[in-house]
Protein backbone atom coordinates (compact mmCIF):
# COMPACT_ATOMS: atom_id res chain seq x y z
CA UNK A 1 0.00 0.00 0.00
CA UNK A 2 1.56 3.26 -1.14
CA UNK A 3 0.53 6.28 0.86
CA UNK A 4 1.42 9.87 0.15
CA UNK A 5 4.85 10.98 1.37
CA UNK A 6 3.53 14.51 1.81
CA UNK A 7 0.24 13.41 3.37
CA UNK A 8 1.79 11.37 6.16
CA UNK A 9 3.88 14.29 7.50
CA UNK A 10 2.28 16.01 10.51
CA UNK A 11 1.61 19.76 10.39
CA UNK A 12 3.16 21.75 13.26
CA UNK A 13 0.83 24.29 14.83
CA UNK A 14 2.72 27.52 15.65
CA UNK A 15 1.94 29.46 18.82
CA UNK A 16 -1.02 31.80 18.46
CA UNK A 17 -2.78 29.55 15.93
CA UNK A 18 -5.92 27.65 16.89
CA UNK A 19 -7.13 24.66 14.83
CA UNK A 20 -10.60 23.26 15.37
CA UNK A 21 -12.02 20.24 13.54
CA UNK A 22 -15.72 19.35 13.41
CA UNK A 23 -16.29 16.29 11.23
CA UNK A 24 -14.91 17.23 7.80
CA UNK A 25 -14.93 20.99 8.53
CA UNK A 26 -11.53 22.41 9.51
CA UNK A 27 -11.21 25.94 10.91
CA UNK A 28 -7.83 27.64 11.42
CA UNK A 29 -7.60 30.95 13.28
CA UNK A 30 -4.49 33.04 13.85
CA UNK A 31 -3.13 36.58 13.98
CA UNK A 32 -3.55 37.10 10.19
CA UNK A 33 -7.17 35.94 10.00
CA UNK A 34 -9.46 32.94 9.93
CA UNK A 35 -9.76 30.29 7.19
CA UNK A 36 -12.13 27.35 6.79
CA UNK A 37 -12.02 24.28 4.56
CA UNK A 38 -14.09 21.13 4.10
CA UNK A 39 -11.96 18.00 3.72
CA UNK A 40 -12.87 15.62 0.90
CA UNK A 41 -11.97 11.92 1.21
CA UNK A 42 -9.66 12.58 4.15
CA UNK A 43 -9.92 13.13 7.90
CA UNK A 44 -7.82 15.28 10.20
CA UNK A 45 -7.20 15.26 13.92
CA UNK A 46 -5.28 17.49 16.33
CA UNK A 47 -2.67 15.54 18.29
CA UNK A 48 -0.86 17.79 20.74
CA UNK A 49 0.90 20.56 18.80
CA UNK A 50 0.37 18.92 15.39
CA UNK A 51 -2.41 18.15 12.92
CA UNK A 52 -2.40 14.68 11.37
CA UNK A 53 -4.25 13.96 8.12
CA UNK A 54 -5.45 10.44 7.36
CA UNK A 55 -6.61 9.18 3.96
CA UNK A 56 -10.05 7.66 3.51
CA UNK A 57 -9.08 4.09 2.63
CA UNK A 58 -12.60 3.13 1.55
CA UNK A 59 -12.85 5.58 -1.34
CA UNK A 60 -11.25 5.10 -4.73
CA UNK A 61 -9.42 8.46 -4.70
CA UNK A 62 -8.70 8.55 -0.97
CA UNK A 63 -4.96 7.99 -1.34
CA UNK A 64 -4.76 10.53 -4.16
CA UNK A 65 -6.50 13.20 -2.06
CA UNK A 66 -4.33 12.52 1.01
CA UNK A 67 -1.39 14.71 -0.01
CA UNK A 68 -3.68 17.44 -1.35
CA UNK A 69 -5.66 17.64 1.90
CA UNK A 70 -2.45 17.89 3.94
CA UNK A 71 -1.00 20.59 1.64
CA UNK A 72 -4.20 22.65 1.82
CA UNK A 73 -4.25 22.46 5.64
CA UNK A 74 -0.55 23.34 5.82
CA UNK A 75 -1.17 26.40 3.60
CA UNK A 76 -4.02 27.45 5.89
CA UNK A 77 -1.84 27.18 9.02
CA UNK A 78 1.04 29.03 7.34
CA UNK A 79 -1.33 31.70 5.97
CA UNK A 80 -2.95 32.63 9.28
CA UNK A 81 0.40 32.67 11.11
CA UNK A 82 2.77 34.43 8.66
CA UNK A 83 0.73 35.06 5.50
CA UNK A 84 1.64 34.93 1.82
CA UNK A 85 2.90 37.68 -0.49
CA UNK A 86 3.14 38.06 -4.25
CA UNK A 87 4.97 40.87 -6.08
CA UNK A 88 4.04 41.96 -9.61
CA UNK A 89 6.26 44.18 -11.76
CA UNK A 90 4.98 46.45 -14.53
CA UNK A 91 7.38 47.05 -17.42
CA UNK A 92 6.73 49.38 -20.36
CA UNK A 93 6.81 53.06 -21.32
CA UNK A 94 3.81 54.78 -19.75
CA UNK A 95 2.70 51.61 -17.96
CA UNK A 96 1.82 52.29 -14.32
CA UNK A 97 -0.54 51.39 -11.50
CA UNK A 98 -2.30 53.41 -8.84
CA UNK A 99 -4.32 52.25 -5.84
CA UNK A 100 -7.54 54.16 -5.11
CA UNK A 101 -9.17 52.60 -2.06
CA UNK A 102 -9.81 48.95 -2.98
CA UNK A 103 -9.59 49.65 -6.72
CA UNK A 104 -6.36 49.15 -8.65
CA UNK A 105 -6.20 51.45 -11.67
CA UNK A 106 -3.60 50.48 -14.27
CA UNK A 107 -2.47 52.13 -17.49
CA UNK A 108 -1.21 49.24 -19.62
CA UNK A 109 -1.02 50.71 -23.11
CA UNK A 110 -4.72 50.43 -23.90
CA UNK A 111 -6.91 53.41 -24.88
CA UNK A 112 -8.54 53.21 -21.44
CA UNK A 113 -7.28 52.54 -17.90
CA UNK A 114 -7.89 49.03 -16.54
CA UNK A 115 -9.68 49.12 -13.18
CA UNK A 116 -9.63 46.01 -10.97
CA UNK A 117 -11.48 45.68 -7.66
CA UNK A 118 -9.20 44.02 -5.07
CA UNK A 119 -11.32 41.32 -3.35
CA UNK A 120 -11.85 41.16 0.40
CA UNK A 121 -9.07 39.19 2.09
CA UNK A 122 -6.27 40.54 -0.13
CA UNK A 123 -4.34 43.72 0.62
CA UNK A 124 -2.46 45.62 -2.07
CA UNK A 125 0.25 48.28 -2.11
CA UNK A 126 1.77 50.09 -5.09
CA UNK A 127 5.41 51.21 -4.92
CA UNK A 128 7.04 53.57 -7.45
CA UNK A 129 3.99 53.18 -9.78
CA UNK A 130 5.48 49.96 -11.25
CA UNK A 131 5.51 47.46 -8.37
CA UNK A 132 2.36 45.89 -6.96
CA UNK A 133 2.68 44.08 -3.61
CA UNK A 134 -0.19 41.71 -2.79
CA UNK A 135 -0.60 40.01 0.60
CA UNK A 136 -3.18 37.57 1.97
CA UNK A 137 -3.62 34.70 4.38
CA UNK A 138 -5.36 32.63 1.67
CA UNK A 139 -2.77 31.30 -0.81
CA UNK A 140 -5.33 30.25 -3.42
CA UNK A 141 -7.13 33.61 -3.45
CA UNK A 142 -3.80 35.46 -3.63
CA UNK A 143 -2.69 33.38 -6.61
CA UNK A 144 -5.99 33.97 -8.41
CA UNK A 145 -5.81 37.75 -7.89
CA UNK A 146 -2.17 37.89 -9.04
CA UNK A 147 -2.97 35.81 -12.14
CA UNK A 148 -5.97 38.02 -12.96
CA UNK A 149 -3.87 41.21 -12.72
CA UNK A 150 -1.10 39.63 -14.83
CA UNK A 151 -3.73 38.52 -17.37
CA UNK A 152 -4.65 42.12 -18.22
CA UNK A 153 -1.32 42.49 -20.06
CA UNK A 154 0.95 39.41 -19.93
CA UNK A 155 4.61 40.10 -20.74
CA UNK A 156 5.47 39.90 -24.42
CA UNK A 157 8.69 38.20 -25.58
CA UNK A 158 10.23 40.97 -27.73
CA UNK A 159 10.57 43.93 -25.37
CA UNK A 160 9.26 42.32 -22.17
CA UNK A 161 6.45 44.87 -21.80
CA UNK A 162 3.56 43.90 -19.56
CA UNK A 163 2.81 42.69 -16.04
CA UNK A 164 4.97 39.87 -14.70
CA UNK A 165 5.67 38.13 -11.41
CA UNK A 166 8.86 39.30 -9.68
CA UNK A 167 10.36 35.80 -9.82
CA UNK A 168 9.30 35.15 -13.43
CA UNK A 169 11.91 35.05 -16.19
CA UNK A 170 10.75 36.13 -19.64
CA UNK A 171 12.53 34.36 -22.50
CA UNK A 172 13.26 37.11 -24.98
CA UNK A 173 13.10 36.69 -28.76
CA UNK A 174 15.22 38.47 -31.32
CA UNK A 175 13.28 40.84 -33.57
CA UNK A 176 13.51 41.12 -37.32
CA UNK A 177 17.03 40.87 -38.70
CA UNK A 178 16.32 43.25 -41.63
CA UNK A 179 18.05 43.21 -45.02
CA UNK A 180 21.78 43.44 -45.55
Amino acid sequence: MAISRIGKQPIKIPSGVKVSITGQQVSVEGPKGKLEHVLVQATASVEGETVVVKADERSKNGKAMHGLARALLNNMVHGVSTGFTRVLLINGVGYRAELKGQKLEMNLGYSHPVVYEIPKGVSAQVEKLTTINLASSDKQLLGQVAAKIRGFRPPEPYKGKGVKYSDEHIIRKVGKAGTK
